[in-house]
C-alpha cells in the first residue's frame, strides 16, 4: 500500500516547494480580511471609509497581478529556481514593510500613522506573490512529464484555493491571540523554508531573451487606472471617465511598445494560438465568478447570518475545499480523457451552484448550505488543469512563463474587475432597497422593522451576485468549448 501510494507522489516531488510559495503568496490575498477591522483602528481609518479601506485588498490584487508579466518572462530568462528565489525575497521584505508600516512615518518625519503607507507595503509585497504562480505553473511544465502535467496544474491550483481559504481562518487566529503585525511577521520563517527547500530542486534552463521593463511599467499603469475606473461604475462620474480614459491610451502605448520589442513582455506567437486566446477569455470569466464567491461568501455570514470572521472563513472553507478536490480530480480526467469533459461538465456544475446560492434566504440551512457550497466548488475547481493544459498547448519552452503569466493574469484582472464593480453595484443597490428605511428607531416594534428591512436588502444584493455568477458562468462555455476544439501543433517560427 505504502509503496504505490509513493509511486503515485514520487512524479510531483519537485512541485512540493512550488505549491507551498503559491499558498502562501494566496494566503496573503485574503488573510487582510479579518485583519482589517484592527489594521484601521492602528492606522486611524474611520468604517465609514470603506472605500480607503478597500485598498488594502485592491492593492495587493494590482501588485500581484501586474508582477506577473514582468516575473513571468525573468523566469523564462534566469529559470525557475532563481525567479522563485527573487520572488520570496520581494515578498518576505514585503511582509516585513507591512508589519512595520504604522511606525514608518514616525521614524522618517516623526509623523502620525498614515494608511497609504500601508497599501504601499501590500501592492510591494504582491510584486513577489504574484509572481509565484505563473513560475509555478511553467517550472510544472519542465519538472513533470506529460502524463503527469495535468495533475500537476491541478495540484498548483488547489494549493492557490487552499491559500485563499487559509487566509481568513489565519487572520481570525492572529486577532484573537496576537496583534495583526503578526500575521506578517509570520510570513518570513515560511518564506525561508520555501526558499531552502527549493534549492533542492535542479536548476532549470536558462534562455536568452530580454526583459521588457517599460511595457511591465506601463501594463501596471494600465491596470491601476482600469481598477480606479471599475471602483467607481456604480457611481459615474469625472474620476471614473478620466482613469478609464487613461486606461485606453496606456493600453494604445502598450501595443505599441509589444509590437516594437525584439523579445516582448507578450510574446505575439501567444496570442496566433486560438487555443491560448480561448483559455484566456475563459479565465477572465472564471476569475469573475470566483471573486463573487470568495468575497460573498463571508460577507453574507456576516451581515445576514450574524457569523463571526472566523465562522464567515469556515463557511467558505466547505467550497473551497472542494474546489481542492475538484481541482485534483479535473487534472486527472484531463489527463485521461482531455480537457474538453472536464471544462465543459466543470461550468455545467458551477453554473448549476450559483444558482442554487442565489436561491439562498434567511432560512438557509444544513445540510443545504454545505451542498449548494461544495457543488460550486466541485464546478470551479474542474476548471483548473483544462483551462492551464489548453492555454500551453503549442507554447515554446522559452515562453512558458510568459505564457503561464498572461493567463494567471487574465484571472486576476477579471477578479480583479469583478470585485471593483460588484463593489460600486453592490454599494448603489443596497441604498436602493433601503433608502426609505429611517436609520433608527426608539420603538422596539420599528427598530426590528428596520432590522428586518436591512437583512431583506441584504439577501436581495447577494443573491443577484450569485445570479451575475451564473450568467458569467453560463457565458464562459462559448470560450472554453472553443479553446478545446483542436490541439495545436508545435511550430518553430520565432516572435
Amino acid at each position: 500500500m505504502f509503496t504505490r501510494l509513493r509511486q503515485l507522489v514520487s512524479p510531483y516531488n519537485l512541485l512540493l516547494p512550488l505549491c507551498f510559495g503559491v499558498f502562501i503568496a494566496a494566503d496573503d490575498m485574503t488573510v487582510v480580511v479579518t485583519l482589517l477591522p484592527d489594521m484601521l483602528a492602528d492606522l486611524r481609518v474611520g468604517v465609514s471609509e470603506l472605500d480607503r479601506a478597500s485598498w488594502s485588498i485592491t492593492g495587493y490584487l494590482i501588485g500581484f497581478t501586474a508582477a506577473m508579466p514582468l516575473m513571468g518572462r525573468i523566469s523564462d530568462r534566469t529559470g525557475y529556481r532563481k525567479a522563485f528565489l527573487l520572488a520570496m525575497a520581494v515578498f518576505t521584505l514585503g511582509s516585513a514593510l507591512v508589519a512595520v508600516s504604522p511606525d514608518i512615518p514616525r521614524w522618517l518625519y516623526g509623523g502620525a500613522p498614515e494608511y497609504n503607507w500601508l497599501i504601499g507595503a501590500r501592492v510591494f509585497q504582491a510584486i513577489g506573490g504574484g509572481a509565484v504562480i505563473p513560475i509555478s505553473i511553467a517550472a510544472a511544465g519542465q519538472l513533470v512529464d506529460d502524463k503527469h502535467r495535468a495533475i500537476a496544474y491541478g495540484l498548483i491550483g488547489a494549493s492557490a484555493e487552499a491559500g485563499g481559504v487559509f487566509g481568513p481562518l489565519w487572520g481570525g487566529g492572529i486577532t484573537t491571540w496576537f496583534s495583526w503585525e503578526w500575521a506578517f511577521w509570520f510570513n518570513i520563517p515560511l518564506t525561508l523554508i520555501a526558499s531552502i527547500w527549493i534549492m533542492r530542486n535542479p536548476p532549470a534552463k536558462r534562455n536568452n531573451v530580454k526583459i521588457d521593463v517599460p511595457a511591465a511599467t506601463v501594463f501596471a499603469a494600465a491596470l491601476t487606472t482600469l481598477t480606479i475606473g471599475l471602483v467607481r461604475i456604480g457611481e459615474p462620474d469625472v474620476l471614473m471617465a478620466a482613469s478609464l480614459g487613461a486606461t485606453a491610451v496606456l493600453g494604445v502605448v502598450l501595443v505599441i511598445l509589444n509590437n516594437r520589442a525584439q523579445d516582448p513582455l507578450f510574446p505575439k506567437k501567444l496570442f496566433k494560438l486560438p487555443s491560448f486566446n480561448f483559455s484566456n477569455l475563459t479565465h477572465f470569466l472564471v476569475g469573475a465568478v470566483l471573486i463573487i464567491a470568495m468575497v460573498t461568501v463571508p460577507l453574507m455570514a456576516a451581515s445576514v447570518y450574524e457569523k463571526s470572521p472566523l465562522e464567515g472563513g469556515l463557511q467558505l472553507l466547505r467550497m473551497t475545499f472542494a474546489i481542492g478536490v475538484g481541482a485534483i480530480l479535473g487534472g486527472y480526467i484531463t489527463q485521461r480523457f482531455g480537457a474538453r469533459l472536464p471544462a465543459m461538465v466543470g461550468l455545467v456544475i458551477t453554473t448549476a451552484g450559483f444558482l442554487l446560492l442565489s436561491s439562498w434566504t434567511v432560512d438557509i440551512a444544513e445540510p443545504a448550505l454545505t451542498i449548494h457550497l461544495a457543488i460550486t466548488g466541485i464546478g470551479l475547481g474542474l476548471l483548473v488543469s483544462p483551462i492551464v493544459e489548453t492555454a500551453l498547448w503549442g507554447v515554446q519552452n522559452d515562453q512558458r512563463g510568459a505564457a503561464s503569466a498572461l493567463l494567471s493574469v487574465s484571472r486576476m484582472i477579471g477578479m480583479t474587475a469583478g470585485l471593483a464593480s460588484m463593489t460600486a453595484l453592490g454599494t448603489v443597490q443596497f441604498h436602493e432597497l433601503v433608502t426609505d428605511v429611517p436609520a433608527f428607531s426608539l420603538d422596539p416594534e420599528v427598530q426590528q422593522q428596520i432590522i428586518d428591512s436591512a437583512t431583506y436588502a441584504g439577501v436581495t444584493v447577494f443573491t443577484r451576485f450569485y445570479l451575475y455568477g451564473a450568467v458569467l458562468s453560463a457565458m464562459a462555455l462559448i470560450p472554453a468549448w472553443f479553446m478545446t476544439r483542436s490541439k495545436p501543433v508545435l511550430g518553430n517560427e520565432k516572435n
